[in-house]
């Protein structure tokens, strides 16, 4: 039984610290108790599926009422899929030369339209198949497969019509045929997402080893943090299917997102503990035990760590103010796999080093001198800053804004069929469709609910004949609902939804026409929906719900910073740093992005916007990793002025003392965001630059410059209101009962 002596000397100490104990000295129990635990949370999340979100769960603003007024009618569009037949090149025309829009006629294109037409109206998911239509100037053909069930339901079914199409174009060579739509655009690039991930995981994970290795000398301390983020990564995505059955699964990047957080602070938080722990062995010459050097490090970096996880969570929980699915996905995933690569962190790790430790020390020596010299250079870059915080603090400032300036440019819009990659053979259809039949782009889906509902309707379709802003080469159809109270006209724009053509559309229809057509019906209720205006409304919500976002992020990450400084100078001083980064990335991807001249160098196209999701995207998930490294350097800071060391001096000790960690991080770190450049998806490489660039500014402007100078200026003043206290016995606890030699200060 434990003795009294013993409870009262562990009662003031962390529970990190005493966690770390029994896992230091229960190894095998440790490591066995986590694998369950894993194996239980992917055993559960697979058990239980993950629940996908309906399509109501997407619908914002005007659009959002308009699909509801088109649900509760039975006027939602069913979905449909577009097989189109052209000619190869140098083939003449698709249609035996028939001029303008009609039934095509006879020759191979017509025949590969019949077969198309018997093969698809044969398939159980079908439920009628049109007749070919041939473009004008009789260079394409086009059938539409209409599909039974909803969007979600197409998606199942669509590779049944996919293989149909693959063997009429296996029997007819000499003809392009392809099939596009949304079932089978959605479906390809998930597809092309998924295998685009796992080539990033054989980037990330390979070079991020090879980093470790670098940084430790060993092969096994290399492996254990690339271990642990994988194992985190995969408790995470089991209880991820857990958690969407109350925060519903938006698909998409969701998955991407967290194996980035999953590798960013997996690898990051076990690379603080693990050479926290073999700096605290080598400063004792050696004479300290492995397991009390894990004790060590668990009463310094094991506090940075749970501090750290805290403010990335609540960074991240910031992501549900926005009232989105997606960003709810998003932020479910991210919260859940930092707080599982925290729990390893405190746990396994600490196990895995008493048990393997012997086996990870290797070039103690070489590390000792490495680190030396790196201490040394960073001393020499900090001491001109403190000596002239002033100088070093306006350059820094001037540095920022120049580079965050272009972001009061900045232009949103969402993402839509034009800007998904036309390798995707789908998408490739999707763009020579609308070129050959503009009408079967992008429309405004206009709802009309009243006594006469299609009247208004009517007038509104006289009133875009002639208008370039909209499609030309068929007449808007109108639908009516049984009960003939609610009324839908499709109105097709042969633009890209994200054009300004496309803009000035939406806004005619809804400020102009649309008010002026209705004038005559009183008590009617209107609103329009389609792909335009749900993109608009989309980035109108974003825009609306940023500054809350920012707000409440800002103020959790204050609290969260003065909870671990106990200061309120140092913690505003972090979140200001904070923001400083992520105005910096909005520049960044604004002139990165908004532009062309990069196109070449990240391959993609420019739309002429960053899309709506990635200014909040960026900044929840990077104040989280920002305050992970404020939280880490000014704890050093902290623990040199604790020793007495003038706040001046203990600035340089801190920085230059965290150096070589820091540094490492953010190399994995940069690392890791590279890696999704190689998705073929603009949101993700728009990701992936924010985070890289505001992470290497992070490292090199705001730690070595702003943030010394900074606190250089303030002095002591930077602990206010209670300056740190100089160690004393009374404030020293014994970690374990091991040796009256063996104290930590916590």
């Amino acid at each position: 039984m434990r003795s009294t002596g013993q409870q009262v000397r562990n009662s003031g100490v962390p529970v990190t610290v005493r966690t770390a104990q029994w896992c230091a000295t229960h190894p095998l129990k440790a490591i066995a108790g986590w694998v369950f635990l894993l194996a239980v949370c992917i055993g559960a999340g697979a058990a239980v599926g993950t629940n996908k979100g309906s399509f109501a769960d997407f619908w914002v603003g005007e659009a959002g009422r308009a699909e509801a007024m088109a649900s509760g009618s039975g006027l939602t569009p069913p979905p449909v899929e577009q097989v189109l037949i052209e000619r190869r090149a140098g083939g003449g025309t698709a249609g035996g030369g028939t001029a303008g829009e009609g039934t095509a006629g006879p020759g191979e294109p017509a025949a590969a339209a019949g077969e198309i037409r018997g093969r698809m109206a044969a398939l159980p998911a079908v439920e009628s198949v049109a007749e070919p239509v041939v473009a004008r100037g009789g260079d394409a053909v086009r059938v539409a497969v209409t599909l039974r069930g909803d969007k979600e339901t197409a998606k199942q079914d669509v590779d049944a019509l996919l293989a149909q199409t693959a063997a009429v174009q296996e029997a007819h060579p000499g003809l392009l045929i392809e099939q596009t739509g949304s079932a089978s655009i959605s479906v390809a690039v998930n597809d092309k997402q998924g295998q685009d991930l796992g080539r990033t995981e054989m980037i990330s994970l390979p070079v991020t080893f090879l980093i470790l290795l670098v940084v430790f000398g060993a092969v096994l301390a290399a492996g254990v943090p690339v271990l642990l983020a994988l194992f985190s990564f995969a408790g995470a995505v089991g209880l991820y299917g857990l958690a969407s059955w109350v925060f519903p699964d938006a698909g998409g990047a969701a998955l991407s997102v967290i194996f980035m957080m999953g590798m960013a602070v997996g690898v990051d938080y076990s690379l603080f503990y693990l050479k926290r722990a073999r700096e605290e062995r080598e400063r004792s010459g050696a004479t300290i035990s492995h397991a009390r050097a894990v004790e060590l490090a668990a009463a310094t970096s094991g506090r940075a760590v749970v501090d750290s996880g805290l403010a990335v969570a609540l960074a991240l929980a910031g992501l549900y103010l926005v009232g989105d699915v997606v960003f709810s996905s998003i932020a479910t995933g991210a919260i859940l796999v930092t707080l599982v690569a925290v729990g390893g962190s405190l746990t396994v790790l600490p196990a895995l080093l008493a048990l393997l430790v012997h086996r990870m020390d290797g070039g103690r020596r070489a590390r000792r001198k490495g680190r030396r010299a790196e201490g040394r250079m960073w001393a020499a870059v900090l001491r001109p800053v403190v000596r002239r915080p002033l100088v070093a603090l306006a350059a820094g400032l001037v540095a920022t804004v120049a580079l965050a300036a272009p972001a009061l440019s900045m232009k949103l819009g969402t993402e839509g069929k034009e800007t998904f990659p036309d390798s995707i053979p789908a998408v490739a259809a999707y763009d020579r469709l609308v070129a050959a039949f503009p009408s079967e782009g992008p429309a405004h889906l206009v709802l009309v609910r009243g006594e006469d509902p299609a009247a208004p309707l009517r007038k509104l379709a006289a009133a875009t004949r002639g208008d370039a802003l909209f499609a030309q080469d068929r007449a808007p159809r109108l639908r009516i609902a049984e009960d003939g109270r609610t009324a839908l006209l499709a109105l097709p724009v042969p633009y890209a939804a994200n054009s300004p053509e496309a803009s000035r559309s939406l806004e005619r229809v809804r400020e102009r026409l649309l008010p002026a057509a209705v004038a005559g019906a009183p008590g009617a209720q209107w609103a329009v929906s389609g792909e335009i205006a749900a993109g608009a409304d989309y980035a109108a919500h974003q825009e609306r719900r940023l500054p809350w976002v920012v707000l409440f992020v800002s103020l959790a990450t204050l609290a969260v910073m003065y909870a671990a400084f106990r200061s309120v100078v140092a913690a505003a001083l972090g979140t200001l740093l904070n923001l400083a980064a992520v105005l910096v990335s909005w520049g960044v991807l604004t002139l990165v992005f908004q532009g062309t001249w990069a196109e070449g160098l990240l391959g993609f196209e420019s739309l002429g916007f960053v899309g709506s999701r990635t200014p909040l995207m960026v900044f929840a998930i990077l104040v989280g990793l920002s305050t992970d490294y404020q939280i880490f350097v000014v704890s050093r800071i902290r623990e040199a002025v604790r020793r007495g060391v003038p706040t001046r001096e203990a600035v340089v000790d801190g920085i230059a003392g965290s150096a070589s960690v820091v540094t490492s991080a953010a190399v994995i770190m940069v690392s890791v965001f590279v890696s999704f450049l190689f998705i073929d998806r603009i949101e993700m490489k728009q990701i992936a630059v924010g985070l890289t660039v505001a992470v290497l500014f992070d490292a090199i402007v705001l730690r070595a410059v702003i943030l010394p100078s900074a606190m250089a200026l303030l002095g002591d003043r930077a602990w206010w209101p209670v300056r740190p206290a100089r160690p004393t016995a009374s404030v020293s606890v014994t970690l374990s009962g091991r040796g009256t030699g063996e104290m930590a200060q916590v």
